[in-house]
C-alpha cells in the first residue's frame, strides 16, 4: 500500500516542468521572450536584466506543470518587467536612454514608437492588446482598477497614432490615419500571427 502511494506521487510529480522543459521554452521563444521584455521595458540594458531574472527564476521553480511552463515564463517575465520599470522609475526620475538608428526598418520603427509611450499606458497597450490579457488580469497585474485599465488604453492608442508617420498624398500634402482602423487593428494582428505592410510580428 505504502509502495502503491510513493509511486503515484512520483508519477504526479512527473508531470511538473523541469529545467530542461523550461530551456526549451528559452530555447525555442528566445527571439518572441525578449521582443516582449523590450517593448514592455523600453530599454535594452533592462530587457536584458528582465529576461536574465526570469531564466534565473523559472530554475528556482518546482512547482509548475509542464504543460503551463510557456505560460509561466511569459507571466513571471511580465511581472519581471512590471518590478524592473516601476523601481527604476521611482529612484531619481530619471529619463531612460533611447538610442534609436537612423536607418530603421519599418518593423524597428513600429516597436519604437510602442517603446514612446509612458510606461503605464504601454504596460496596459502590450498585455492587452499584444498578449491578449482581460481587462481583470490587467488590473491585478498591474494593480489598478478595470476602469484605469480601459481609459490607459485607449491613451496608448491615441499615442500611437500620434507617433505614425503621416503618408503623403498625391499633391504632397499629409494624410491622417484613422485612430482605431490603423492602430488597434495593425497591433492585434501581432498576437494573432496576420501580418500587413504595417504591422509588427512579435514572435518572429
Amino acid at each position: 500500500m505504502l509502495r502503491s502511494n510513493k509511486l503515484k506521487i512520483a508519477h504526479f510529480r512527473a508531470d511538473y516542468a523541469t529545467h530542461g522543459d523550461f530551456c526549451d521554452v528559452f530555447k525555442n521563444d528566445t527571439k518572441s521572450l525578449y521582443l516582449l521584455a523590450f517593448l514592455l521595458t523600453a530599454n535594452h540594458k533592462e530587457s536584458e536584466k528582465c529576461f536574465v531574472s526570469t531564466v534565473e527564476d523559472s530554475f528556482k521553480e518546482h512547482a509548475v506543470f509542464k504543460e503551463w511552463a510557456r505560460s509561466w515564463v511569459k507571466r513571471k517575465l511580465i511581472e519581471n518587467a512590471i518590478q524592473i520599470v516601476w523601481c527604476g522609475s521611482a529612484q531619481n526620475g530619471q529619463k531612460r536612454p533611447r538610442g534609436t538608428s537612423q536607418y530603421q526598418t519599418e518593423r524597428e520603427c513600429k516597436i519604437d514608437n510602442v517603446t514612446k509611450i509612458d510606461a503605464f499606458e504601454r504596460f496596459v497597450f502590450v498585455l492587452s492588446i499584444l498578449e491578449r490579457y482581460s481587462n481583470r488580469e490587467c488590473s491585478l497585474l498591474l494593480g489598478c482598477s478595470m476602469n484605469e485599465v480601459t481609459q490607459a488604453r485607449m491613451r496608448a492608442l491615441y499615442r500611437l497614432a500620434d507617433l505614425v508617420t503621416p503618408f503623403p498624398r498625391g499633391d504632397g500634402l499629409p494624410v491622417c490615419r484613422q485612430l482605431g482602423r490603423t492602430s488597434s487593428s495593425s497591433f492585434t494582428s501581432v498576437r494573432s500571427g496576420r501580418s500587413s505592410n504595417h504591422d509588427v510580428n512579435i514572435s518572429e
